[in-house]
């Protein structure tokens, strides 16, 4: 559409906010391609965050619209969602400028939501041209656990070399970690530990280890929560 001689786009629509710093710790979801498990390692993370009786909010920052992904984080259970949609744009293929002004509204308005953690996801993979990389750079000094999702171990190895000691993940989820074997060569390439979160018997695990980078202490849940991370979830 054309208006006033010039061509309207989503950014125009965007609901603008002021700018404010992100204070609160980020659960960073990142993959070595689309369809690599993040959406889902999201739903299963921020379901034990809310037993843990934390205030959720969720965040795509990255690849393709797609507003389904967003949707299912909040019937997980986040009290707010947002993805670069809401920041005018359709996909994050974009200039780094761009995606940086992109960037900084959608941590606005999450800052804005006085949320204790965000389970931030950023789509495809950071070597691809998403502006994943920046926000890897952007979130780290706030990212206190990251979640690599992979289609294979190799992939693993690949992402993990590209990046080095910038990127420190926590664990490796998505088909990388679905099998025993999987999981096996991820420990050898990489010496990483997996955690197949399509196995509800493994929630305990994931939970624990939240808490520890989260710095949660046990005796401060509730009573479901304290079931929820002893129990199959």
């Amino acid at each position: 559409a054309i208006r006033g001689g010039s061509k309207v786009t989503m950014r125009e629509f965007v609901i603008p906010a002021a700018p404010r710093p992100l204070e609160i710790p980020v659960v960073l979801l990142i993959g070595t391609s689309m369809s690599s498990g993040k959406t889902t390692a999201g739903r299963v993370i921020i379901r034990a965050l809310k037993y843990m009786g934390l205030n959720v909010a969720a965040a795509k920052l990255t690849g393709s619209a797609r507003y389904r992904d967003i949707l299912q984080f909040r019937d997980a259970g986040a009290s707010y969602v947002i993805d670069f949609v809401d920041a005018g744009l359709p996909s994050t293929v974009c200039e780094e400028s761009t995606y940086r002004e992109a960037f900084g509204l959608m941590i606005s308005k999450v800052a804005a939501h006085n949320a204790d953690v965000l389970v931030a996801e950023s789509g495809a993979s950071p070597l691809e041209p998403y502006n994943g990389a920046t926000v890897v750079r952007e979130l780290a000094d706030k990212t206190r656990f990251t979640v690599l999702c992979a289609s294979d171990p190799h992939a693993v190895l690949g992402v993990q070399t590209a990046f080095g000691p910038a990127l420190k993940a926590s664990i490796v989820s998505g088909p990388a970690a679905n099998t025993s074997a999987a999981a096996d060569l991820v420990r050898q390439l990489c010496g990483l530990d997996s955690i197949n979160l399509l196995n509800r018997t493994n929630y305990p695990e994931l939970s624990r280890r939240l808490m520890d980078a989260l710095g949660l202490e046990e005796e401060a849940l509730s009573d479901e929560a304290r079931q929820y991370i002893t129990s199959a979830g």
